[in-house]
């Protein structure tokens, strides 16, 4: 009887194994991700080009200003800047208006030698760039040449920069 008794409890536990691991299934399946980059670009910042004070205007005053841009990678683009709002101003021949409508002519360069006027015709004197996916910065160059000085007051003009991708 002692042996007949084993036996059972030895059955009982074998068959209560394998009811839990035959029982267990599992079904899979996949999916995709994706996302699409298009080709974009934006200005992140323009800082303000300020020249300071100064009395008589008898030496070259110079400033700087940047213009930080940001394209998806591989991205052609160019930067332009227009001739402000200055009465008869031009790219290459800007004003600042001030008291009396008075003028201080200004000009903006891609360079620090300022030999190479800054302005918005693209393949002219549009600072040109690829996208690297990270802002790039550059630099605005300004100048105001020895003139006769105006009123005193403050003088003042806005540029518009457009990047054209």
């Amino acid at each position: 009887m002692r042996t007949f008794l084993l036996a059972c409890i030895v059955a009982t536990a074998v068959s209560a194994e394998g009811v839990g691991s035959a029982s267990a299934q599992t079904a899979t399946t996949q999916f995709n991700v994706q996302i699409t980059i298009n080709a974009e670009c934006q200005i992140n910042a323009a800082s303000d080009l300020d020249f300071g004070a100064s009395g008589v205007i008898g030496a070259a005053i110079e400033a700087t200003s940047a213009i930080a841009v940001q394209c998806t990678n591989g991205t052609t683009y160019d930067i332009g800047l227009n001739e402000g709002q200055g009465a008869g101003a031009t790219v290459a021949d800007r004003a600042m208006t001030g008291p009396n409508s008075e003028d201080v002519a200004y000009s903006l360069y891609t360079d620090a030698a300022h030999t190479d006027v800054w302005g918005n015709t693209i393949g002219t004197d549009t600072v040109a760039g690829t996208g690297t996916g990270s802002e790039q910065t550059y630099t605005v160059f300004g100048q105001v040449p020895a003139q006769a000085t105006p009123t005193p007051g403050t003088y003042t003009d806005i540029i518009t920069v457009t990047l054209t991708y």
